[in-house]
């Protein structure tokens, strides 16, 4: 590769990133309408149907989130009737977050999500699961915690 291919757009990997990430956020569109959320809302409602109470702090590293955008996120949430935010009675600096009924309830219409969009992708079980693990192990090497 010569110095000018260097800065070819096709070239960059970031940009390979940006687009597929743009492109899957779009095919999440017309299912996350139908809950009444947004893609961010969704991937925090994924980790409170694993975690029905999390903290702001545990919820932010485990979607590589700070808290300034977090906090805009969760009152929209919390606004919707899905979560609710409360200090922690142990360490008042700490904010809990919990699911409500609502915000349960939404979760079983959620379910067919994931297969719409692997069906939407093309690749084999074997392809998404490899590519996921890749993407993964990047994310590991580039932001060890």
């Amino acid at each position: 590769m010569n110095k000018d291919d260097l800065l070819k757009l096709d070239n960059q990997l970031c940009f390979a990133f940006y687009t597929c990430s743009r492109e899957i956020i779009r095919q999440y569109k017309p299912y996350l309408d139908k809950l009444g959320i947004t893609y961010t809302q969704y991937v925090t409602m994924l980790v409170l149907w694993e975690s029905p109470k999390i903290s702001v702090k545990g919820l932010g590293d485990k979607l590589y989130l700070d808290s300034g955008t977090l906090t805009p996120l969760l009152k929209r949430l919390e606004a919707s009737g899905l979560i609710t935010r409360e200090r922690d009675a142990m360490d008042e600096r700490s904010v809990i977050i919990s699911l409500t009924p609502k915000g349960k309830d939404i979760q079983k219409s959620a379910y067919e999500i994931p297969e719409k969009i692997f069906c939407s992708t093309g690749l084999s079980v074997d392809e998404a699961i490899s590519l996921r693990e890749q993407i993964k192990k990047l994310i590991r090497q580039m932001n060890p915690k």
